[in-house]
């Protein structure tokens, strides 16, 4: 099972969502303990170890540690401004 951390981004980014779809990204970054590369996570392209996972309209942006087992949770954005 691994640790889940949030930074200080993700914290912010958290704080702007309404409500409905703050709930539905919490469920899905509590999973990511049990299993961080669910199905339908994929790569970041250009990077060792970052993943993302799709929440309707927006992106969880993540790194996995298997060596330390810890999964930290980089952002979280609207799809369209996820990557810059």
């Amino acid at each position: 099972m691994h640790e889940v951390y949030l930074e200080h981004a993700a914290e912010k980014d958290l704080k702007k969502l309404p409500g409905e779809i703050f709930q539905r990204i919490i469920i899905h970054i509590k999973s990511l303990a049990e299993t961080p590369r669910p199905s339908g996570c994929r790569k970041i392209t250009g990077t060792k170890n970052n993943w993302r996972i799709r929440v309707g309209d927006y992106r969880i942006i993540y790194e996995v540690d298997d060596n330390l087992q810890v999964v930290k949770i980089m952002r979280v954005r609207d799809r369209r401004g996820a990557y810059r």
